[in-house]
């Protein structure tokens, strides 16, 4: 029996792209010849059933998988803090002595943690998800630590090899790197009725235009303030639906603020998300940083045969999912007119929206679907 230990920042019910990647390895692995574990933090969140709270060190099943939460008070630079932590850790190396562990990076103080055990005979697979970018002081603090554990590591996956080209720390240890792309939730998109439904009153809506639809939580890596700009230089042939929330939620409406083609959704449901997806004859994915180091939502997007436009983002994996001239329209990074000018000139070529959608579609489930993500997961582990 195989021994498998996930370290992850958070886990379901907290939903966020690296917890959904998590889970997505958990349940790719499952097989009567593989026992796992999942230790995280504890963070406030509920799915209707389960009820998690921050401040709780817990022991729970999701998937048939025993989640082991650790408890925290504080954070410093979005990272948890838990005194619980150590224990639980040295607690489950002890008793449960994985063979492999899997740990989602960034995660640094649970790193130095880990790196403690370098004389254990476990196989380490680090899932480098991004690098520090925003915190350039903790970047500098982790830089040996980030050798160290790279060093350490078997393998390392990138989700995509433009993150492997454009990380300082991944080129350097290339030889160990595997590419396994993140997949996109058919559960999530299944098209049903009510979305149906829902997506003929929104074309009965915005009859005569074109539909320009985005989702995403509404931070500055996300570079809504762009689409925004993009979208005043557009005239009322053009509706802008803009779905998500987030800490810039009011700032992009007061920048949005008399333009009559912008209409902001809030946050949304799957159904929901499903009908714009359907609706739309654009999908706009206007992140700027290599914070947005794949994009599962553009992805999803492109699986409703929907042609994108993205900006060029150097070391992301945005330009990986999106292949210029091939799924949509790449525009040079925060160029807004161009961006306008991609948008005017799919909206006038439909004949172009449609091959760069069924090219999309096509790339999307050859190379983002559960199918593919599980077999290269496999393989990854089994080599």
């Amino acid at each position: 029996m195989k021994k498998i230990l996930h370290i992850s920042k958070y886990y379901y019910p907290f939903l966020g792209g690296i917890e959904q990647v998590a889970r997505d390895v958990v349940n790719a692995l499952k097989s009567p010849e593989t026992e796992q574990k999942v230790i995280c933090f504890n963070e406030d969140a509920s799915d209707g059933e389960m009820v998690c709270h921050r401040d709780e060190t817990t022991k729970d099943i999701v998937d048939e998988v025993q989640i082991i939460r650790c408890g925290y008070n504080v954070k410093i630079s979005s990272q948890a803090v838990s005194a619980s932590y150590g224990k639980e850790l040295r607690q489950v190396m002890d008793s449960y002595k994985p063979d492999i562990v899997i740990l989602h990076y960034p995660n640094p103080f649970v790193s130095h943690l880990l790196l403690k055990y370098k004389k254990r005979s476990f196989k380490l697979i680090v899932y480098w998800h991004l690098d520090i970018t925003k915190q350039k002081i903790l970047g500098k603090l982790f830089h040996r630590q980030n050798l160290a554990l790279l060093k350490r590591a078997e393998k390392v996956i990138a989700t995509s090899p433009n993150y492997i080209e454009g990380s300082p720390y991944l080129n350097r240890y290339r030889e160990k790197c595997v590419v396994i792309p993140n997949c996109i939730n058919l559960d999530k998109l299944t098209v049903t009725e009510k979305s149906r439904e829902l997506c003929d009153t929104i074309r009965h809506k915005y009859s005569d235009r074109t539909i320009c639809f985005s989702v995403g939580r509404h931070v500055p890596y996300k570079g809504y303030s762009y689409l925004i700009k993009a979208a005043k230089l557009l005239d009322n042939r053009f509706i802008f639906c803009i779905g998500g929330s987030g800490p810039l939620t009011n700032q992009l409406k007061k920048e949005a603020a008399g333009c009559e083609n912008i209409e902001f959704l809030g946050r949304i449901s799957d159904e929901e998300l499903v009908a714009y997806c359907l609706a739309c004859d654009i999908f706009c994915f206007p992140s700027i940083t290599k914070n947005e180091a794949f994009g599962i939502a553009l992805a999803e997007g492109m699986y409703f045969g929907k042609p994108a436009v993205t900006f060029t983002i150097p070391g992301s994996g945005v330009n990986y999912v999106n292949l210029d001239r091939v799924t949509g329209i790449e525009c040079p990074n925060g160029d807004s007119r161009a961006y306008a000018e991609a948008l005017e000139r799919l909206a006038s070529e439909p004949q172009l929206r449609i091959s760069y959608g069924q090219k999309g579609q096509e790339r999307v489930m050859e190379r983002f679907s559960h199918l593919e993500f599980q077999k290269h997961t496999k393989n990854c582990m089994d080599s």
